[in-house]
C-alpha cells in the first residue's frame, strides 16, 4: 500500500487526541448503598434524607458521610433530641445522581 507520508502525518495531527484514563472514576461513582440512600430522599419535602432504613435500621453513617463529602447531601439541621444524628437533605448534584437511569 502506498501513502503520501506528508499528507498522513497531517491528517493524523489533525484529529483530536484524548487520552482515556478512568483511574479516578471510581472515587466519583456512588455505591449502590449510597444510591439507595440518595434516591429515598427524591421523594421527600426537601429532599430529606432518611435516618433509617426500609427495615427500621438506622443508615450506616459511613453512607451518610461519604455522601455529604461527595457534595450529594449537605447537613440540613441539627437534631436537639438526638444531636449524634445527622439529618441531611440532597443536594441538587445529590439530585442528580439519584435521578440518573
Amino acid at each position: 500500500m502506498l501513502v503520501n507520508r506528508d499528507f498522513a502525518r497531517h491528517y493524523a495531527r489533525s484529529f483530536e487526541l484524548n487520552s482515556f484514563n478512568d483511574n479516578g472514576l471510581e472515587v466519583d461513582l456512588p455505591t449502590i448503598h449510597e444510591i439507595l440512600y440518595l434516591r429515598r430522599g427524591l421523594g421527600q419535602p426537601g429532599g430529606k434524607l432518611p435516618l433509617f432504613d426500609l427495615d427500621g435500621q438506622e443508615v450506616n453513617p459511613d453512607v451518610v458521610k461519604r455522601c455529604l463529602q461527595a457534595g450529594w447531601a449537605q447537613p440540613w439541621f441539627k437534631n436537639p433530641l438526638k444531636p449524634d444524628w445527622l439529618v441531611c437533605k440532597l443536594t441538587e448534584h445529590g439530585r442528580q445522581v439519584a435521578s440518573a437511569p
